[in-house]
């Protein structure tokens, strides 16, 4: 299906620079642009493309000037990301949809299930749970008892919820995902051995919650786990028991989370932070790749980097000398060596 780059420009609320009527039936990376392709420039480092670029069309910002002639069609925008975000989310609702429950499936006579779902084969959903409207389980999903879904939410392939867990409205977990397993709780004996200390909580995920393929969130020892509004968990990502995450925090992959911590709202983690247990993390902070937090950080909008993890542009200075502290050892050795001689 082609459209014009007046269409498209309707659509985004955005202006036409260029020929109005220049058509595109497919999308693409700027440095991969095609004839009849459409796509986007929002990060200046790769504005080189848009001068070289076989794409027809090209959203971009506003504020764009460009240095060079641009060969195709421009549409601008406001956010020219956002924009391109948009149009890719209405090119996914377009393609066919699946509905309908696959005999195949096993669903438990007492559990609920709501209007114009999709229910895959070997899907199982056990006694006394509710499946809202409008959702989508995918194959080989298992759903415990007593296990509540809300409405337009998406199960991929693979997912686990154990007993009693809430998930919210517009959900979306990927493949592999398990809510609810138990958290990591084990009591020291006098013979070294370890007893299991029962979890008897649950997890709520609440309203439009998106949770990467392969991440696993631990049920709460007593109480909840608690992952709320807004809030989007990347893949192989680790939450364990009793932890709460504040509503529209973003958290990059292998990012693990010790138990009963409580992390703000709107913070962003980078991959590969480590964040022990019982600590609290104040709303907005910024936390880089591979830090490793050991203290609560209560200062709202905070970055902080390294690990130990402390103020991001206090590592950044620091570490132009770790990088050199080999030769200042030897700069040193070297001044001490004179010193000795001259005495």
């Amino acid at each position: 299906m082609e459209f014009t780059a007046q269409q498209i420009a309707e659509a985004l609320q955005g202006t036409v620079e260029g020929d109005a009527t220049t058509t595109v039936s497919t999308l693409s990376k700027i440095e991969e642009g095609a004839p009849g392709s459409l796509s986007f420039l929002a990060n200046p480092a790769y504005e080189k493309y848009i001068y070289e670029t076989h794409a027809s069309i090209v959203i971009v910002n506003n504020d764009f000037k460009p240095e060079k002639k641009v060969s195709a069609t421009l549409i601008r925008v406001n956010d020219a990301y956002m924009a391109f975000a948009q149009l890719l989310e209405l090119y996914q609702q377009s393609k066919p949809q699946k509905t309908g429950i696959s005999p195949k499936a096993h669903i438990a006579q007492t559990a609920k299930v709501g209007s114009n779902v999709y229910i895959g084969e070997f899907v199982v959903i056990g006694e006394h749970s509710e499946i809202g409207d409008n959702c989508k389980i995918y194959p080989n999903t298992t759903i415990g008892d007593k296990v509540t879904i809300g409405n337009e939410t998406t199960l991929f392939a693979g997912v686990k919820v154990y007993e009693d867990c809430v998930i919210g409205n517009e959900c979306t977990l990927h493949a592999g995902v398990v809510i609810g397993s138990d958290g990591f709780g084990f009591a020291p004996q006098q013979d070294a051995d370890f007893k299991k200390v029962p979890q008897i909580g649950n997890v709520v995920l609440e309203d439009r919650v998106e949770i990467g393929a392969n991440t696993v969130i631990d049920r709460a020892t007593m109480g909840s786990t608690i992952i709320k509004r807004g809030v989007k968990l990347d893949n192989l990502i680790q939450i364990a028991h009793n932890v709460v995450i504040g509503e529209n925090t973003v958290i990059a992959a292998q990012t693990g989370i010790a138990g009963s911590t409580k992390i703000g709202k709107n913070c962003m983690f980078g991959g590969q932070v480590g964040i022990i247990g019982h600590l609290t993390i104040a709303d907005e902070v910024k936390i880089a790749a591979q830090s490793g937090i050991g203290k609560s950080i209560t200062e709202k909008g905070a970055i902080v980097e390294g690990s130990p993890a402390f103020n991001a542009r206090d590592f950044q200075k620091s570490y132009i000398y770790y990088r050199k502290l080999d030769s200042l050892v030897k700069r040193i050795n070297n001044l001490e060596h004179q010193l000795k001689n001259k005495m």
